[in-house]
């Protein structure tokens, strides 16, 4: 709980428990420090803007959290960059 004193508000929570309380606290930050049109559909803002919003929402959310989706976004790379790499190294020629 020592890391809380880092965070504007509490990150969301790996089953989701305070989602509603956390969605409304994201809005909200996000429009007092001039991000909040980074989470509307089809946004006109600048990819450093967009950058700085995933930046602060990645800060708020729960370890759990970050490490399933780093393992969602990249388990692809199992199937498509395993495989090679693997055929590689057996076909290694010294």
């Amino acid at each position: 709980m020592a890391n809380l004193t880092k965070f504007e508000f509490v990150p969301l929570d790996i089953f989701g428990k305070n989602y509603l309380s956390w969605v409304v606290d994201v809005e909200i930050y996000l429009d007092v420090i001039g991000l909040g049109n980074t989470i509307v559909e089809k946004n006109e803002a600048s990819v450093q803007n967009r950058a700085k919003a995933i930046i602060f929402l990645h800060h708020h959310l729960d370890k759990s959290l970050k490490i399933e989706y780093l393992t969602e976004s990249y388990d692809h790379l199992k199937l498509v960059v395993f495989p090679k790499a693997r055929y590689d190294w057996l076909h290694l020629r010294l």
